[in-house]
């Protein structure tokens, strides 16, 4: 799979919960976590992708320093992490800076050092617990899974439009 857009909504280390409004036309504080954990990585979604549960296909996207609200970067897919929240299935596809030589080896889920994904695991696992929501985490999956997944966003994403005409 060449590089896929992303859209980057929180950056990495925030406590807050920012989300593109389509009808405002930007970005919005959609809350404050009520825990005291921050984001393992740059979090968004891409665009013109609908997943399982009627939103954009979300991202995580590894990077060193983090970006800002509404940046957009080619990214790589390496790996899924797949999870439940609120009853529907809400995976997140693990991707890396596309033209980045810092995340230039990283082209699967066994790049990825086990801390990270233990971070990633946590973070998903906990963030929505003190708003008595639950999340029920189905473990990572490879970069194969990650591409299959936005292909059928798109391809959602591309029918649920052709239905709305």
């Amino acid at each position: 799979m060449s590089a896929v857009l992303c859209f980057i909504e929180i950056p990495k280390g925030s406590r807050n919960k920012y989300e593109y409004d389509a009808d405002l036309g930007g970005i919005k504080l959609d809350r404050f976590l009520f825990s005291s954990v921050t984001y393992p990585a740059d979090y968004g979604f891409f665009p013109d992708t609908e997943g399982e549960d009627g939103d954009a296909l979300d991202a995580i996207m590894l990077v060193d320093k983090p970006t800002f609200p509404g940046c957009r970067v080619d990214v790589r897919p390496i790996a899924v992490l797949r999870l439940t929240a609120d009853g529907g299935r809400d995976d997140k596809v693990v991707c890396v800076p596309h033209e980045d030589p810092a995340w230039a080896d990283y082209e699967s889920l066994d790049s990825i050092p086990r801390q990270l994904r233990g971070e990633i695991e946590h973070f998903f696992s906990i963030y929505k617990e003190p708003e008595g929501r639950s999340v029920e985490l189905h473990g990572f999956e490879d970069r194969d899974v990650a591409e299959r997944l936005i292909d059928e966003a798109r391809e959602r994403w591309v029918s649920s439009r052709d239905r709305a005409r």
